[in-house]
């Protein structure tokens, strides 16, 4: 799959098969695309947390403000930045907009990595940080800020309505 039938054929999926788990090598190819994201001096502040027991999911689900389908995914990778990595380079603007940036380029390239894979995968950035933090005992300035369910999509998904481009865009 090329990446722009991967764009086309991405979708939200809240709902996995039940008892098929996601092969290793799949998982670590999607983390490896993740990581082939750009970011702002290259300082590749991503971490990742791949969680794939039930007790840690259940509790992601609760910290997730009770999106259950948390907790049915397979695989729960927790999409991290490391905040002192980018203030050593940029200081305050590094942490509060590089961070997240940088991140959420590696999130694109991993949900479009698993669609390419043939994978479901959901974006999940409801959730309250303190409570993921304590779930996953992350050290002081490791901020979580997105996590990414993957699985085999139980059922099709309809493409959501999007507005076009041309409602959007201001040429000057």
């Amino acid at each position: 799959m090329d990446v722009f039938e991967a764009m086309e054929e991405r979708r939200s999926v809240r709902s996995f098969e039940a008892g098929r788990d996601v092969p290793g090598e799949l998982v670590e190819e999607v983390l490896r695309c993740g990581c082939l994201a750009p970011s702002a001096g290259n300082v590749q502040p991503w971490r990742f947390v791949v969680v794939g027991e039930a007790e840690v999911k259940k509790a992601l689900a609760a910290a997730a403000l009770g999106q259950g389908f948390v907790a049915e995914a397979p695989v729960v990778i927790v999409v991290c930045a490391d905040l002192a990595a980018h203030s050593l380079s940029y200081g305050k603007r590094g942490i509060e907009l590089y961070s997240v940036q940088d991140t959420a380029a590696a999130v694109q390239n991993m949900l479009l990595a698993a669609t390419a894979l043939g994978l479901g995968s959901c974006w999940v950035g409801a959730f309250r940080e303190d409570d993921v933090v304590r779930i996953l005992r992350l050290a002081k300035d490791i901020r979580p800020l997105a996590l990414v369910l993957m699985g085999y999509a139980a059922g099709e998904t309809r493409p959501p309505r999007k507005m076009g481009c041309s409602r959007l865009t201001t040429y000057m």
